[in-house]
C-alpha cells in the first residue's frame, strides 16, 4: 500500500494512505510520526489548528528517512481570512515544522469554525486566502495547494477567479456518510479528494451491516472502511498514535466487489460521533 500514489493536477505524486494527527499532542505526534515512518508511511497530515506542528516536525526530522521521500500536509487555520494573516501563518508553520517547504498546504475550512456552514460564506475572503496560497506556491514554500471542507459552491468560488486551480479538497467521507455528488464534482475538476475520519472517528466500528461485509473479506471494519474510500479514488488519512493500528490500517491488499461497494454507499447515515460529536465537522457547534 505504501508505494501506491495518486497524481495531483500539477504532476506531483501523493501517497494514497497517510497518517492523520488530529487530537494528538506534540509529544505523542513526534513518536507517532517516527513509528509510522518506520512501518512504511510516507504521508503525514497535520494542521495549524491541531497545535502539534512542532511535534510532527521533530518526528519528521528524527525519523531517519530523507525529507524528499516524505509528503507533509498542513492546513491554514480556519480563522485566517485575509492575505497577510495567511502569509504570516505559512511562515509560522514552516518554522514550527522546521522544514524548508510543505508538500501540501490547504485552507482548513471555508468559514471560521464558530461559523461553520452558517449564512456568511466568506467568498471574497477565501479568494484573498487563496491568493496567499498561490504566492507561497510560486515561491516554492509549498509544493501543492488545496482546500478542506469546501462545498461545491465554495470550490466554484475559488475556481472562478484563481490563477492556480486547487489540487485537493479534504472532506469528511466514510461508509455511511459519503458525499458522492461533491466527490464527483471535484474529480471532474481535477481536484483530488482526501477523506479525513475515514473510519468515522471510530463510530462505524460496531455497525452490524458493515461488520458482516468486513467478515466476508476476512478484514477489520477499519480496513474495509479505508479500502472503500480508496476504491472511490480518495486519499485516506486515518488518525492514530498506536503502531499496531498503523500497521493494520496499511493492510489493504483486497478488493471490495461492485455489489458490496453499492451496499456500503447506501448504509444508513451515522447520527452520532460519540464524545466528538460537538466538533463542527461532525455536525456540532463550537462555543462562540
Amino acid at each position: 500500500m505504501f508505494n501506491e500514489t495518486y497524481k495531483l493536477s500539477n504532476g506531483s505524486a501523493i501517497p494514497k494512505l497517510g497518517l492523520g494527527t488530529w487530537l494528538i499532542d506534540n509529544e505523542q505526534a513526534e513518536q507517532a510520526v517516527r513509528d509510522a515512518v518506520a512501518i512504511g508511511y510516507r504521508h503525514i497530515d497535520t494542521a495549524q489548528a491541531y497545535g502539534n506542528e512542532f511535534g510532527v516536525g521533530k518526528g519528521i526530522r528524527s525519523c531517519g528517512v530523507a525529507r524528499a521521500e516524505l509528503f507533509i500536509t498542513t492546513k491554514v487555520a480556519a480563522e485566517a481570512k485575509n492575505y497577510n494573516a495567511v502569509k504570516i501563518s505559512i511562515d509560522e508553520s514552516l518554522a514550527k515544522l522546521g522544514l524548508d517547504y510543505i508538500d501540501l498546504l490547504i485552507i482548513h475550512s471555508p468559514q471560521p469554525w464558530n461559523e461553520f456552514r452558517e449564512a456568511n460564506r466568506y467568498f471574497e475572503e477565501n479568494k484573498e486566502v487563496w491568493k496567499a496560497l498561490e504566492d507561497a506556491y510560486k515561491t516554492g514554500k509549498v509544493k501543492a495547494i488545496g482546500l478542506s471542507n469546501f462545498l461545491q459552491d465554495d470550490a466554484e468560488n475559488i475556481l472562478a477567479s484563481c490563477e492556480i486551480k486547487p489540487m485537493v479538497n479534504q472532506i469528511l467521507a466514510h461508509v455511511s456518510n459519503t458525499p458522492l455528488e461533491l466527490i464527483e464534482f471535484c474529480q471532474k475538476n481535477d481536484i483530488l479528494v482526501e477523506a479525513y475520519s475515514p473510519i468515522a472517528h471510530g463510530a462505524i466500528l460496531d455497525h452490524a451491516e458493515v461488520k458482516a461485509i468486513a467478515d466476508k473479506y476476512g478484514v477489520s471494519v477499519a480496513q474495509l472502511s479505508l479500502r472503500y474510500d480508496i476504491q472511490l479514488g480518495l486519499v485516506v488519512i486515518p488518525k492514530t498514535a498506536n503502531p499496531d493500528h498503523m500497521l493494520i490500517n496499511s493492510k489493504l491488499d483486497f478488493v471490495i466487489s461492485d455489489a458490496d461497494m453499492e451496499t456500503l454507499k447506501n448504509v444508513d447515515a451515522i447520527q452520532h460521533y460519540g464524545e466528538h460529536s460537538f466538533f463542527p465537522v461532525f455536525g456540532g457547534k463550537m462555543n462562540k
